[in-house]
């Protein structure tokens, strides 16, 4: 007998079982992804989702039991263009539930959104390591377009001083006392590029 399989809209019962799904994605070498949340930060997270027209965090079902996650977000493709994509981020299926048609199941809801919503793109994030899953969407016709990095934005201020210019460090400051000055008085922000001064002609690249 077949599984029984359903997508649905996380609800705040699903906390724990998403809590548990995020364990589970972070400990499979899915990258640097932020530490596990608590319960309770995570049924309040879901209420946010619930009440969000652009974005959508849905969960699979199997047999009854969660055992699938993903965050489904809407934009604009690029600025330059009009059209939207629809986004599927943070798409894992438990261990327990693979090969079981999980998976398809969640790209098929993400796909069914993005045609109800008109929009003429999708695209799915997925770790560089993660063979499988990439197996999987290369089938499904997604081919890849980019490298999504992340870090802890410290860092990348702090690696950009070290590599780039002394003084960066003191620039980037100065920056953000303008555009908290600027969000106070609520005006627009400056358009003026930041401009890095020059690099020593030993620095590498």
């Amino acid at each position: 007998m077949a599984a029984a399989i359903a997508v649905r809209d996380a609800q705040a019962g699903d906390a724990a079982a998403l809590v548990a799904l995020w364990r589970e994605l972070t400990t499979t070498g899915a990258g640097r992804l932020p530490g596990v949340p608590t319960v309770p930060a995570v049924e309040v997270a879901v209420s946010k989702h619930l009440a969000d027209p652009w974005g959508r965090l849905i969960v699979g079902e199997l047999d009854g039991q969660v055992h699938a996650m993903a965050y489904l977000r809407r934009a604009a493709v690029s600025p330059l263009h009009d059209d939207t994509t629809l986004t599927v981020e943070y798409l894992h299926v438990s261990d327990a539930a693979r090969r079981h048609g999980v998976g398809k199941a969640m790209i098929a809801e993400a796909v069914a959104w993005a045609e109800h919503e008109s929009c003429p793109h999708l695209a799915v994030v997925a770790p560089a390591i993660a063979r499988e899953a990439n197996r999987f969407l290369a089938r499904l016709g997604l081919g890849q377009a980019g490298v999504l990095r992340f870090a802890n934005t410290h860092t990348v201020a702090r690696r950009l001083a070290a590599e780039h210019a002394p003084n960066l460090l003191a620039l980037l400051s100065s920056r953000r006392s303008v555009i908290a000055r600027r969000a106070q008085l609520a005006r627009p922000l400056p358009t003026e590029p930041l401009s890095y001064p020059p690099e020593p002609e030993s620095a590498g690249r």
